[in-house]
């Protein structure tokens, strides 16, 4: 049996998960350079959140 997609709002939901815990792992860095990777990760998963949600406004739109 194929594997399904994921929903953009699962997609959405996964990287707001990704985003909180990125921002979570900041704090616990040993280095600077770890911290900036950090912050680099979680300002992706916000991006992606982004447009995740824009994507799922549309769709809800061509459904009405």
């Amino acid at each position: 049996m194929p594997k399904r997609e994921p929903t953009t709002e699962e997609l959405r939901r996964s990287q707001q998960e990704r985003t909180t815990e990125e921002h979570e792992a900041i704090p616990n860095s040993f280095t600077p350079e770890e911290e900036r990777q950090h912050r680099r990760r979680a300002a992706k998963s916000a991006y992606l959140e982004r447009k995740l949600a824009e994507r799922e406004r549309s769709e809800r739109r061509q459904e009405d």
